[in-house]
């Protein structure tokens, strides 16, 4: 979930009261390159789309579990630093394997530990920044994090432009990679020390954020969806009694809100995985390449800070459609693109620039009105199952997305991949529309509860 933003001298007050907030910068730099570098290492190997959405499917699968692990681990040892160095050097020992790959099965193996890995770093940062910031210091702080994410982000994008475009050599970047996750391991070795009071042993931290702390409370851990009345009996009648409640479910608030965000994240993860692989085939260079990428994430930085204002000033669920119309435009453009020859020659670059550049500025819209709709469901409910519903959704969408992605674009064609996000964004729309009418509903207490059979 995004955090919400405040003024910047309060949020870069927060970060230098606790300068090992510093520490998340070169780590972000070297995961924002590690992506794009290992997809054009396929590429750079002659390899496909569909081998590069077959790695991005084991990896999403291993980051779910792993998160359920670490999440567990992260309640009952209060080791937060210590998990932090283990993802930090983890990485570092990955990248430099990496430098001596030799088959695209080493690839897949190495990708999967860093899924494996990741969980422990993302946990625990959640977790330091609940324990170690006040109730009123917490969304500067998460802001801040938010912020310094997308500037490693960036800084990895640039390194990686500029290396490929003076060396045309990759593999030694992951040396920088691993450098960056070094450097990240010994400001948090020096500057980093676990919380001197926690939360009691197993009481879930319902503030840190994400996938990758909430997992733990994930339907496979409860049987019962938060938001659906019991089954109803079998017994004579049963089936139009299904039939009924289901229809009424299907107008409720949050059923409607977790599939246009399980929509949202499959169409991202269809159009993501095959996005490099599309640039590459157009022409573009892979310095050209990291650059693309860099301004979807210099469009996310400007528009993360305005994110929660607009939300708070206007009707965020009209942001949340706004901001998911604008990035299905953007993927319909993109398709329009592969109809004509001149996007696939001298203007393919100045074209994707732009348009990355407007879906890195749908997503950081999107982020904050979304995490501000689901937020606003959760009282009267177990939110611990309720959001660990949302990030399984989520988990499952990635997984689902990437799968497609590489069978779409591998017998098929990017163009077909585009469109079919496109219209499965576009699909969204309507009930967004469905549920802020369910939320006025509720909101006036002319909701009626739903039929328990």
């Amino acid at each position: 979930m995004a955090a919400l933003s405040s003024s910047g001298p309060r949020r870069w007050a927060s970060i230098l009261a606790r300068p090992w907030l510093l520490a998340f910068l070169p780590v972000n730099a070297a995961t924002g390159a590690f992506t794009l570098s290992l997809q054009l290492l396929i590429l750079g190997a002659h390899g496909t789309v569909i081998q590069w959405a077959l790695a991005s499917t084991i990896y999403n699968g291993a980051l779910i579990v792993s998160s359920i692990a670490w999440g567990y681990l992260a309640d009952r040892y209060p080791l937060r630093r210590r998990f932090l160095l283990i993802n930090y050097l983890g990485f570092a020992g990955i990248y430099i394997a990496l430098v001596f790959l030799t088959s695209f099965t080493e690839l897949t193996i190495l990708y999967t530990a860093v899924g494996i890995l990741t969980p422990a770093g993302v946990s625990a940062s959640n977790l330091l920044i609940l324990e170690q910031f006040s109730e009123t210091e917490r969304p500067t702080a998460y802001a801040s994090f938010q912020e310094i994410s997308i500037l490693g982000t960036i800084i990895g994008g640039l390194v990686g432009f500029f290396w490929l475009d003076a060396h045309e050599i990759l593999r030694p970047i992951l040396y920088l990679l691993a450098a960056f996750s070094l450097a990240s391991a010994l400001i948090v070795w020096v500057g980093v020390r676990d919380s001197a009071r926690l939360h009691p042993t197993g009481e879930p931290h319902p503030a840190a954020g994400g996938i990758l702390s909430r997992l733990r409370h994930a339907v496979a851990f409860r049987a019962t969806m938060p938001f659906f009345t019991p089954l109803p009996q079998f017994q004579r009648g049963v089936v139009r009694r299904a039939w009924h409640r289901l229809r009424v479910e299907a107008r409720q608030e949050l059923p409607l809100i977790f599939t246009s965000m399980f929509l949202f994240s499959l169409t991202a993860n269809l159009f993501n995985t095959s996005y490099t692989f599309y640039l590459a085939a157009v022409g573009i260079s892979f310095a050209g390449i990291f650059l693309v990428n860099v301004s979807n994430s210099v469009a996310q930085a400007i528009l993360f800070p305005f994110s929660s204002s607009l939300s708070t000033r206007g009707s965020v669920d009209r942001l949340v459609r706004a901001s998911s119309l604008l990035r299905a435009i953007g993927y319909l453009i993109v398709v329009a693109f592969t109809f004509d020859a001149v996007f696939g020659g001298r203007l393919a670059f100045e074209a994707n620039v732009a348009i990355y550049a407007i879906l890195g500025a749908a997503i950081a819209l999107y982020a904050t009105a979304s995490s501000l709709v689901v937020f606003r469901t959760l009282h009267d409910r177990d939110a611990g199952s309720t959001l660990g519903l949302n990030s399984a959704l989520g988990g499952a969408a990635a997984i689902a997305g990437a799968f497609l992605s590489g069978i779409l674009s591998f017998y098929g064609s990017y163009r077909l991949t585009f469109l079919v996000s496109a219209v499965g964004l576009l699909a969204s729309l309507p009930m967004w529309a469905a549920a802020d009418a369910a939320y006025i509903r509720r909101r006036m207490g002319s909701a009626a509860p739903p039929a328990a059979g």
